[in-house]
This record gives C-alpha cells, structure tokens and sequence, in this order.
C-alpha cells in the first residue's frame, strides 16, 4: 500500500448529495476536474476494469466481436443518418482546423453502420453483432450525482445486424439474458422494464433498471411484476372512457366568473369541483426535424400532466416545450384561462384520450378571469374521436395495461438499454446487402448499451453503510486487505512471510504503511475491501490471524495453516452470495 495511490478523506465532498458520490471521493476512486468530469484513480480504475472484464466475458459468450473505434465522428455521418439535429444540444459538435464538423460520439450507431457498409456484401456474411468499451461524452444541462449523470463516461456499446425480424429477436432474446448475467454477476438487482426509444428510433426497447431512491427514472409495476415500464413509455388506460359516439351537449356554452384562478388546483377549489372535471388547455412549441417551430395546443384532463417524450415522439420532433406568454396572445389566448374557442390564429389541437371521459367540461375561455362550461371537443371538430391521442403520463393507481392490477411507482437507476433499431439506420446510411434471391434489401439492426461507470456508482448505491462502501466481491478494487499491527522489524518480517504466500494466490492489497490500527481499519471498511486479515497481538502471541467479512460484518481466528484454505472456502461463500437470476 505504501507503493500504492490511496488517498481517502474524512469528510464529505461539500457539491455530493448521494452516497455513491460522496463514498468515491472520500475512498479515493476519482477525483472531480471540472462540471460532470472526474478523474478515475487506480482504487477506481480497477473496478472499471473487472466491470469491463465480466462485461466482455458475456458479451463474447454471445458471439459478439470487439472493436474499438474513433471517438471523434465526421458530422457528415450523423447528417446522413438524420440525427445531426435530432439530438439536440447533449451532442458535442465541434470544428477541426479545416472547418470540418465533428462530433464527440455519445454513441455510435452511425459509426458502426458505416464500418460494417464497407465489408458485409452477403445474408451469408449475417448474422453479425458487433461492441466496444469505450468512453462517450454528452453534453448534459445539469450535470450531477458524481458520475451518475456525467459529461465523460464509459459505455459498452454494441450493434447487430441481421436478415430479418425472427434473427434479430434472436440476438436481442439472447443480449437480454446477456444482460441480466452480467448485473448480477457485478452484485446487482435489476428489473428490465418496457421503456421508451427516444432519439435512438426503433421499435421494441427495455431498460435494465436498479431501484433506488435517487433513480432520475420512475418505474411503473403492478403487484405481481407481469407489467413493468418506465413511466415515459406507459399507456393510460381510462376505466371511465366513453366508447359510444357524444353528441355536442345540449345546453349553452356560457362564460363562468373564475377570479385569479389560472390553475387548475385554484379552478376547481374556487368552483368546488374535482381536478378531474376539468379540461386543461396547454400550449406547446414542438421543434420538428427540419428545425421548424409548430404551435400545437393540447386538450387534457385537469387530474394529468403531459409526457413530454409521448409528445415529441407523436411529432418525430427533436424537442418539445411549453409556449411562452407571448404564444399565448398571438393566438388571441390569455395565459391560465386559455381554451379552443374563438381563437385569432388556426392552431393544431391535440385531443388527449382523457377528454373522453366526460360529455361536458369546464375550460379556458380565452379571457382573463373567465372559464367556460358545457364545452365538449365535438363542438369544434366533428372528427376529434379520430385525433384522440394518448399523450398523458400514467401514474401511481393507473390500471396496468396488461390488464392486471393497479400501477405503484418506484424510482430507478438505468444501467443498461436494449433497442431493436430496425432500418432506420442502413437504410438513412444506404447500406444494402444481397439477400438469397439476390435481392437488394436494407440489414435489420439491434443496439445494445451499458453505462460503466454508472454501474460502478450504482453497485455502491446498493452496496454501502455508515462506515463505507460494501464491495461485492467479484468487482471490489482488492478482494483481500492485509492489515499489519507490528512493533518492530521483527514482526514486520514475518508479516512479509504470509504475504508473500498469500500474494500469487490471491487478489491481495498489504496495508503496510506507518500508519494507527484505527486509521487501517477505517480506511479498510471506507473503500470497502470485502476481506480483512489482520495480523496482530493475537498472531505474535496465540498464532492466531484474524479474519474479518465486510458484508456479513463477522470475525474469525485461524492459525496459519489454516489461512489459505479458510479464505478459499470464504471468497466462494461471497461469490455465493450475488444475485442469481433466471435467465
């Protein structure tokens, strides 16, 4: 150790709000240079690197073939794939001395796709899966949570290509359980839930989610687990829908007095009603692909929010946003009393499915301090049934959409994404290949990722206590510490002695430096180190080593030459004790 780079601290990092943040900075695992960038230190450096191992172990078991490839992309290759825009400000773009564009990859589908353009000809050359281990950047807005959320990271990405729809479920069946090896093989618990596409495009996509407080995701299940997804990607099933057709309603529309009551809350308090007898209208700027600006409103029940990314997904849109005041009143509306009628400006109005539910509602009037009442959509589109669109984000006591139970929410962490991308990229990137006809047809495509360093913060998310992180022990930096409590040269010597037996046998860190106990013992159980043998008082005395597990916080004596076999019959009961998965 003393030829070792540990530094550990006391304190808390004073920008750390989550354990995993705080516990790599205080054990020495990374260093923060700047906003969302950190340094990994060796302690740290040797966990990527087994993340890395199992995950290449795996990936490879599959058949899938590493590569390593640029991180710096022409732009032109992001251009011809349509996502030059798409991807928004997270993306790096930047110009060589040339005035060349370039792109720092966030991920590398074009990448691949051109690579793999250049060799494969054939169907008989597919089905191909293809990966790196490689560090990524994203632009983040808010980067936090250590590296959690980060600007730089590393990331597993891999890429299949296939003939058909049936292969391709193949691989992704056979990715899936890849995947589910590989977390649990790391000590983690995940649930692979349904998830959303987003710039990635495609069709079917699952999240490999860790439940956890901090989760940025919420997590959607019912009772007995047969509906999982994330909230994004959630339908709304509406047990109250009307199915018949809805004639416009027989009274009159008339204005309502509502003083100072812009929301919705201050609405239905104010006329005593239910949130949910109400009809919000939103205003939304949807930034489509040809960067234009489309105004849309959008008519929805008072009780639900908009999903932002059911939304831009209904678009294709690269963004969406809630308008600006001004938006407002150039389509003859009133912010917080805004509605559908009499509008200066025509406007797309999306129906959401909850308008639905009632014959009649309250609404904006277009005025300040006034609603209206009596209003449907019929009233202004004879076609609105046609145009309902579900664009609401599902919540805590929605039905399952299986048909199963109520929906609970739970917060999660992502570490890994599955996507069947379909052809949306080979055939942007013109790549064809002759099928058995000899036939010219667009290759299928899978993609498949897995944070690295999110994974590392994510294991000691799960994995830690008061006194520090508590490694499983298939990834800690050092399985087994050797602590030395010695008096003089003497003891010293023969504290060597078993090291040096111990050393090729064991993946082994000797904390021999000059050091208190307390401070040894302290930093042990800090960075986590899930075996200690100490040799001490008890060892120069009764020849008796102490040995002592980090997970199940329990002390053993042997004698010497009993160590090596009791560690074995240890370190096979703590690779016992990780997750075991049915897959």
């Amino acid at each position: 150790m003393k030829n070792f780079f540990i530094y550990t601290r006391r304190e808390d990092p004073q920008d750390a709000v989550v354990a995993s943040h705080k516990l790599m900075i205080r054990a020495g695992l990374i260093e923060k240079l700047g906003s969302g960038l950190y340094n990994i230190l060796p302690l740290g450096f040797r966990v990527i690197k087994k993340i890395e191992q199992i995950v290449r172990e795996e990936m490879n078991a599959i058949g899938s073939l590493e590569f390593q490839l640029p991180v710096l992309v022409p732009a032109e290759l992001w251009k011809k794939s349509g996502r030059w825009s798409v991807m928004g400000k997270e993306m790096f773009r930047l110009k060589d001395r040339h005035e060349n564009d370039l792109v720092l990859g966030p991920t590398h589908e074009e990448t691949f796709t051109e690579l793999v353009k250049g060799f494969v000809k054939s169907y008989k050359e597919l089905p191909l899966t293809v990966y790196q281990i490689h560090t990524k950047f994203r632009d983040e807005i808010r980067p936090r949570f250590g590296v959690i959320r980060s600007r730089e990271f590393i990331m597993k990405d891999a890429y299949s290509f296939h003939l058909d729809w049936q292969s391709l479920d193949e691989t992704y069946q056979a990715m899936r359980k890849a995947y589910r090896k590989i977390f649990a093989r790391v000590g983690l618990e995940t649930i692979p839930v349904e998830a959303d596409t987003g710039s990635m495009g495609g069709s079917d996509s699952e999240e490999f989610m860790v439940p956890s407080q901090i989760g940025e995701e919420i997590l959607l299940l019912n009772e007995d687990y047969s509906y999982k997804s994330n909230q994004e990607k959630t339908p709304v099933i509406y047990p109250d829908l009307i199915e018949e057709e809805i004639q416009p309603p027989k009274e009159v529309i008339r204005e309502i007095y509502t003083p100072n009551a812009k929301t919705i809350e201050e609405l239905a308090s104010f006329l005593k009603k239910e949130p949910k007898d109400l009809l919000k209208t939103l205003l939304y700027k949807v930034v489509l692909q040809d960067e234009s600006e489309k105004l849309i409103m959008i008519l929805i029940r008072g009780d639900r929010q908009i999903n932002e990314a059911k939304l831009k997904n209904y678009f294709k849109a690269i963004e969406v946003f809630p308008a600006k005041e001004e938006d407002f009143y150039r389509i003859g509306s009133v912010p917080g009393f805004a509605g559908p009628l009499n509008l200066k400006e025509e406007i797309t109005i999306l129906y959401d499915l909850s308008s639905a539910t009632r014959k009649t509602w309250i609404t904006g009037a277009n005025k300040k301090d006034y609603h209206i009442e009596n209003f449907h959509p019929v009233i202004i589109d004879k076609d609105w049934r046609n145009k309902l669109v579900d664009v609401a984000l599902a919540k805590e006591g929605d039905p399952s959409p299986n048909g199963k139970g109520t929906l609970k929410e739970s917060r999660g962490i992502e570490v890994g994404h599955i996507f069947k991308l379909g052809d949306k990229y080979t055939k942007s990137m013109e790549f064809t290949i002759l099928d058995k006809n000899q036939n010219r047809i667009f290759p299928i495509m899978g993609c498949y990722g897995i944070g690295i360093n999110r994974t590392m913060a994510t294991i000691i998310e799960q994995n830690h206590d008061e006194k520090g992180i508590i490694w499983p022990i298939s990834v800690a930096p050092f399985e087994i510490v050797l602590v030395d409590i010695t008096k003089n040269e003497e003891e010293k010597v023969k504290v060597e002695k078993i090291y040096q037996k111990l050393e090729g046998k064991f993946d082994l860190l000797w904390d021999n430096r000059d050091l208190r106990p307390g401070v040894k013992f302290n930093d042990a159980e800090l960075i986590g180190f899930p075996i200690r043998i100490t040799i001490g008082k008890n060892y120069f005395e009764n020849q008796e080593i102490e040995i002592y597990v980090r997970k199940t916080d329990k002390k053993i004596f042997v004698k010497e030459e009993d160590l090596i076999s009791t560690i074995q019959k240890i370190r096979e009961e703590l690779y016992n004790l990780l997750p075991q998965v049915e897959v």
